[in-house]
Formats: structure tokens, C-alpha cells, sequence
């Protein structure tokens, strides 16, 4: 049971300081994973030990739950949850951004992070990766990803895939990616298929064209 303030304003403040203190937690385990120096894993795994004491400080709960329960490769490990953003121009084309990794080319989106709802994910990786100011609207789809044709991965992951309308349609590259631009259906580049495979993107032109009406769940 987790001890929270008894007022309203008091519990609104606790409530917010925990899922800032849950974000930090959350970076710092990323830290963890991706570090390799040992300077930087040593910050990183101070950092954890400090958002899981005021995780522990908000909530009431010992220090020994809160270590059992937060980080994910200690816990009941859950599916990745991936975002896509389907952005359509004037022309009927589709925005796609051509990944560094692999110099393959995607739906503009990545994986969730802590503290962001799923349309602030899509608004946020289409600026990162494509440059260009979205605001994510009506839920297309949410999938399995071992459902569709795409390679082994290590994660167990979902996709949702939202419809985005662009505030303009200026776009430019980002860290991640090598290009950006819109294609026709008929003229698609090559896909990443990590990230989205031909038959999702058809189905998304489906939906812009008015041939499907409600959300894919598979």
C-alpha cells in the first residue's frame, strides 16, 4: 500500500515527484545498459540507488520492494511498447525517415519512454526524427509484433501506430536519421523492417483512404 498525502494538494505534489523520481530510475537502469565505462556506470548506478530512495520515501514502501519491483531486469519483464506515426501530405503521401542503424526507411516513432503518454511519444519522435511539428490524433492500430513479418528480436514488443496531422509539412533529419521525405503507395523506399513491414504501411494508406474505419488489434 503505498503512504500518501491525506490532502488533495499534498497527494497531487507526491504524486507527481513519483513519477519523476520513476523517469530517473528509468534513464539511470538505460544508463546501466548501454554504458560501458566504468565512470559512467558507477554515476549511473548512483543514480538509481537515489530515485529508488525517493521512490521508496513517497510511497512508504522499504527499500528492498521498491529494488524488487522498479527495475525491469529484476522484475516481471512486460512487452515493449513501440510508436509509429502516420503523417499523410496534401499529395496522399506518407512521411518516412530513413533510420542511420540501417539505412532502411520507417515510419517516424521508437519506443515509449517513462513519463510520456504514448500521442507525446509520436509528437515528440516526429520532431526528433523528421523535423516536423504533429499532433497525434486517432488510434490506427495496435499489434503484435510477433503477429507480422518481422525479423527475430530480442523484445517482446507491441506497436500502436497513430494517425499524426502536421502543422506544416517542412521536415528536415535528425540524429537518427540519414533522410526524410514523403512517398507515394506505389514508390515506397526500402523498409526497415524492424520497425514496419509493407503490409502495415499499406494498411495505413488503407485507413487514410477511407477503406478501414476502426483500430487493428492483433
Amino acid at each position: 500500500m503505498l503512504i500518501l498525502g491525506s490532502q488533495p494538494t499534498d497527494m497531487k505534489k507526491q504524486i507527481e515527484l513519483l513519477q519523476l523520481a520513476k523517469q530517473v530510475q528509468a534513464l539511470a537502469e538505460n544508463g546501466l545498459h548501454y554504458s560501458e565505462n566504468d565512470f559512467d556506470l558507477d554515476r549511473y548506478g548512483n543514480l538509481e540507488e537515489i530515485a529508488l530512495r525517493m521512490i521508496s520515501l513517497i510511497t512508504g514502501l522499504s527499500n528492498e520492494t521498491i529494488e524488487m519491483a522498479i527495475p525491469e531486469r529484476n522484475g516481471y519483464r512486460t512487452p515493449k511498447v513501440d510508436v509509429r506515426c502516420v503523417i499523410f501530405n496534401d499529395k496522399d503521401e506518407i512521411l518516412m525517415v530513413q533510420e542511420r542503424i540501417d539505412s532502411c526507411w520507417s515510419l517516424p516513432g521508437g519506443w515509449c519512454d517513462v513519463g510520456y503518454t504514448p500521442t507525446e511519444v509520436a509528437e515528440k519522435e516526429a520532431f526528433e526524427e523528421a523535423g516536423i511539428r504533429v499532433k497525434a490524433g486517432r488510434l490506427l492500430a495496435v499489434l503484435d509484433k510477433k503477429c507480422h513479418e518481422h525479423p527475430e528480436d530480442l523484445y517482446y514488443a507491441y506497436k500502436i501506430f497513430l494517425e499524426c496531422k502536421a502543422e506544416s509539412f517542412e521536415i528536415k533529419t535528425g540524429m537518427e536519421t540519414l533522410d526524410v521525405g514523403f512517398f507515394a503507395r506505389n514508390a515506397l523506399p526500402e523498409l526497415s523492417t524492424p520497425r514496419n513491414t509493407a503490409g502495415q504501411i499499406d494498411r495505413m494508406f488503407d485507413f487514410h483512404f477511407q477503406r478501414l474505419h476502426w483500430p487493428l488489434i492483433d
